[in-house]
C-alpha cells in the first residue's frame, strides 16, 4: 500500500465510489471508499457513501457508524439525517425516526441552494414527520381521551399538556413590559369561582349597565385608551395610540379617583367597593368602562406588570366579538366576569356593526401574600420616587 495517494488517485477512487453507488453496486463502492478511509483521506462525504454502501448492503450496523463519523465531521448534513431517520423508520421506532427527519429539515439549507435531488427527500421527510406527528396525537388520544373524560375538569391540565405535547396549543408565558414578578403561575384564564366576590358583583350586573347607559347619552365622555405620554418616548406599532376605535371612561385611573365620573355611578362604585383592588399612588387601581367600536380590533400585545390580574365583567356584547388569551379565545357573555392574565399575550376584537362596553378593573395576584403586596407597593413607590 502506498504511504500516501495522490489528488488524482484520491479523486478517481471518489469517482468510482460514486459511480457504483449510481449503478447499484455496493461491494465495489464500499471497496473504493475504505480504500481512501485507509489511506486517511476521508471526509464526511466519504464517511456518508460509505454509510449508502453499507445501507444497499444491509449491513445497517455499520451504515451508523459510518453515518456518526461523517456527522462528526459535518453535523448539518441533512442527508445524514434522512438515512437515519429512515432507518429507524423501519425499524418501526417511530420517535427516533421523527427526531432525525426533524434534525434533517432543521440543517437544510435556504430552498435556492437545495440540489433538486436532496429537495425530494426533505419534502418526503417533512410529509413523513407529518404523517408520524399524526400517529403519535391519534395514539396520545386512543390511549388519554377516555381516562380524560373520566376525570372531567379536574383533568384540564394534563389535557392542556398533551395538546402542547402534538401541537395542537403553543406554549404562551407571562411577558410583562414593564415588571415581572417570579414563581407566578402561568395562568391565562383564572377560575371565577375562585374569588369570592364575583357573584355578588354578577348581581349588581343590571345597575352598571344602566349607570354604563346614561353615560353613553353624553357625548365625548369616552377618551381613546391608548395616550400621548410626552415623558417617554412613542412607539405606536399597532396604530392604537390616540385611537377612538378603543375607547375608556375611567372611574380610577393610576390609582386617583375621579371623582365626576365616580359621581355618574355610584352603584358601580358600591359594587366595586369590595374587589381586592391594589391601591398604588400614581399606578392602581384602574377602573374604566371600556369600549370597542364597531369591526374594529385591539391587536395581539403584552400588559405592564404581572402582580396583578385583569378583569372583564361584560355589559353590552354584541355578537361577533371575541377575545383570546393565550391559546384560548372566547366570547363574552353579558354579566358574567372573567379574569386573566395581560401579561400573556391577549387581543379582542368587534366585528359586529355596534359598539361593545365592558367594566374593565385590576385586582391583585392572589397568590401574593399581605407582606408580598406591601413590599412591591414600596418598590413601586421607590421606583417613582427616583
Amino acid at each position: 500500500m502506498n504511504a500516501k495517494l495522490t489528488q488524482a488517485q484520491a479523486d478517481a477512487l471518489i469517482q468510482t465510489g460514486l459511480n457504483a453507488l449510481q449503478q447499484k453496486r455496493p461491494v465495489e463502492a464500499l471497496k473504493a471508499f475504505d480504500q481512501l478511509i485507509d489511506y486517511n483521506v476521508a471526509n464526511a462525504s466519504i464517511w456518508l457513501g460509505k454509510a449508502y454502501a453499507c445501507r444497499d448492503l444491509s449491513d445497517f450496523s455499520a451504515m451508523l457508524e459510518a453515518l456518526d463519523k461523517s456527522l462528526a465531521l459535518e453535523p448539518r448534513n441533512p442527508r445524514a439525517y434522512i438515512l437515519k431517520a429512515t432507518h429507524f423508520d423501519k425499524l418501526g421506532d417511530l420517535t427516533a425516526a421523527s427526531a432525525f427527519y426533524g434534525k434533517a429539515i432543521g440543517v437544510a439549507p435556504p430552498s435556492a441552494q437545495i440540489p433538486s435531488d436532496l429537495k425530494q427527500e426533505l419534502e418526503r421527510a417533512q410529509k413523513r414527520c407529518k404523517a408520524l406527528a399524526a400517529e403519535f396525537s391519534d395514539h396520545l388520544s386512543s390511549q388519554m381521551t377516555p381516562l380524560l373524560e373520566e376525570n372531567g375538569e379536574n383533568s384540564r391540565r394534563v389535557m392542556h399538556s398533551i395538546e402542547l405535547i402534538t401541537g395542537k396549543r403553543e406554549r404562551y408565558i407571562s411577558q410583562p413590559k414593564n415588571y415581572y414578578f417570579p414563581e407566578l403561575p402561568n395562568i391565562q384564564f383564572a377560575d371565577p369561582t375562585e374569588f369570592s366576590w364575583v357573584k355578588e358583583l354578577e348581581s349588581a350586573t343590571e345597575d352598571i349597565r344602566n349607570e354604563l347607559l346614561e353615560i353613553l347619552k353624553v357625548t365625548g365622555v369616552f377618551s381613546p385608551y391608548v395616550t400621548v405620554d410626552e415623558t417617554r418616548p412613542q412607539s405606536d406599532p399597532h396604530g392604537m395610540l390616540n385611537n377612538n376605535d378603543w375607547s375608556a371612561f375611567y372611574l380610577w385611573k393610576d390609582g386617583e379617583i375621579d371623582a365626576e365620573n365616580a359621581a355618574m355611578c355610584p352603584k358601580t362604585m358600591a359594587a366595586l367597593a369590595k374587589i381586592p383592588s391594589a391601591h398604588i399612588k400614581g399606578r392602581s387601581p384602574n377602573i374604566l368602562f371600556s369600549s370597542l367600536k364597531p369591526n374594529s380590533k385591539i391587536p395581539p400585545h403584552h400588559g405592564q406588570i404581572n402582580t396583578r390580574f385583569i378583569c372583564h365583567l361584560p355589559l353590552i356584547v354584541p355578537e361577533g366579538c371575541g377575545f383570546r388569551v393565550g391559546n384560548e379565545t372566547r366570547a363574552w357573555q353579558e354579566g358574567e366576569v372573567w379574569i386573566f392574565d395581560d401579561t400573556i399575550e391577549h387581543e379582542a376584537w368587534n366585528n359586529s356593526g355596534e359598539t361593545r362596553y365592558i367594566l374593565l378593573f385590576e385586582i391583585w395576584r392572589p397568590e401574593l401574600s399581605e407582606l408580598e403586596q406591601k413590599l412591591v407597593i414600596n418598590l413601586y413607590q421607590t421606583i417613582d420616587s427616583f
